[in-house]
C-alpha cells in the first residue's frame, strides 16, 4: 500500500494506471476508519484491480461552529486498517493542497439538498459534491462506493454525476449497524457511556416506523410519529428532525406506492447523529 498526499502525483498514478487497462475504485472518507468504512472498501476491492481510499476532512462541508477542528483522526490507525482490505493507494492530500487560496468555483447539486440535512447544514452538501467532483478528477475511478447512512449524500453525489456526466459508477452500500443496531460512525468516538445508550433511540425509532408501515394501510404520518414517539422517550435525545420522503427524489408527501425514506437526525449529548431506513412498498 503506497500513500499518496499530491493530487498530481495521485493523477500521474491514476493515468499509469489506466494505461496499463486497470479498473481504478475509489473510496472517499474523513478517515477515523471503522468497519462500515471497511464494509465500503471490501466492496471496492470486489468491483476493481486498484483501490484507492482517500481520508481528507474537507473543510468545505463543515458550518460555522461545527466540528471540523476536533473531528476524531489517526492517520497511523486508518491505514493500518486499510493494509487488511487490502487497499493499493491511499490518498492523503492536505487542504492546501485540495483549495487554492483563491479558489472560488463550487459544485451544487441543487433542490435535492434543500430539505433533511441540508435545511440544518447550510452549504454542507456543496462543499461534499464539490470535493467528491475534484476527487473523481483527480483519482479517474471507474466505480465510486458511498454509505447509505448518509442517504441524502449518496443521492446527491448520484445527481451531480448524472448532471455532469461523470464517468464513473457510483456503488451504495447499505448501512452497517453494531450489534445492538447503532449506525456505525466515526462520530460514535464522542459518544460518553451512558450517551451510546441513548443513541440506540435512533434505530429504534426507526424499527418503529418499520413496523407501522408494516402494520397495514397508513399514511406518512403516522409512521414519522411512530419514530418520533421513542425518540420523545429519551431526555437526552434532542430531535433535529424526523421525516418522511420519496426515496429517490428525497421529496415530501411521497406516494406510498414507491419507496418512502424515514431519515432521523437528533443529538445525543452535544454529538450529532444521523440514521435511516427505506420503506419499500
Amino acid at each position: 500500500m503506497i500513500v499518496i498526499t499530491s493530487p498530481d502525483e495521485m493523477t500521474r498514478f491514476s493515468s499509469d494506471a489506466l494505461q496499463r487497462s486497470e479498473r481504478i475504485g475509489l473510496v472517499p472518507t474523513m478517515g477515523y476508519l471503522h468497519d462500515g468504512h471497511l464494509t465500503l472498501m471490501r466492496e471496492g476491492r470486489r468491483q476493481c484491480s486498484i483501490l484507492v481510499a482517500s481520508i481528507f476532512v474537507n473543510p468545505t462541508q463543515f458550518g460555522p461552529g461545527e466540528d471540523f477542528a476536533r473531528y476524531p483522526r489517526n492517520f497511523e490507525r486508518d491505514c493500518a486498517m486499510l493494509e487488511t482490505v487490502p487497499v493499493d493507494v491511499v490518498f492523503a492530500p492536505a487542504p492546501g493542497a485540495m483549495y487554492s487560496l483563491d479558489a472560488q468555483t463550487l459544485v451544487d447539486a441543487g433542490d435535492i439538498t434543500i430539505g433533511l440535512c441540508g435545511a440544518h447544514r447550510p452549504g454542507h452538501f456543496r462543499g461534499v459534491t464539490t470535493v467528491v467532483a475534484k476527487l473523481f478528477n483527480i483519482v479517474k475511478p471507474h466505480v465510486a462506493v458511498f454509505g447509505e447512512k448518509d442517504f441524502q449524500q449518496l443521492r446527491a453525489i448520484q445527481k451531480m454525476v448524472r448532471d455532469l456526466n461523470f464517468d464513473v459508477e457510483i456503488v451504495p452500500v447499505p448501512i452497517v449497524r453494531e450489534k445492538d443496531g447503532l449506525a456505525m460512525s466515526s462520530r460514535n468516538a464522542y459518544l460518553s457511556a451512558a450517551e451510546r445508550e441513548d443513541a440506540l433511540a435512533l434505530s429504534l425509532a426507526l424499527r418503529a416506523a418499520r413496523e407501522k408501515h408494516r402494520s397495514g394501510p397508513c399514511c406518512a404520518e403516522e409512521i414519522v410519529f411512530a419514530a418520533t414517539r421513542v425518540l420523545k422517550r429519551m431526555k437526552n435525545v434532542e430531535i433535529e428532525y424526523v421525516e418522511a420522503v420519496d426515496a429517490e427524489t428525497l421529496t415530501r408527501h411521497p406516494p406510498l406506492d414507491r419507496p418512502i425514506l424515514i431519515a432521523i437526525a437528533a443529538r445525543v449529548g452535544k454529538t450529532r447523529l444521523i440514521d435511516n431506513v427505506v420503506l419499500e412498498p
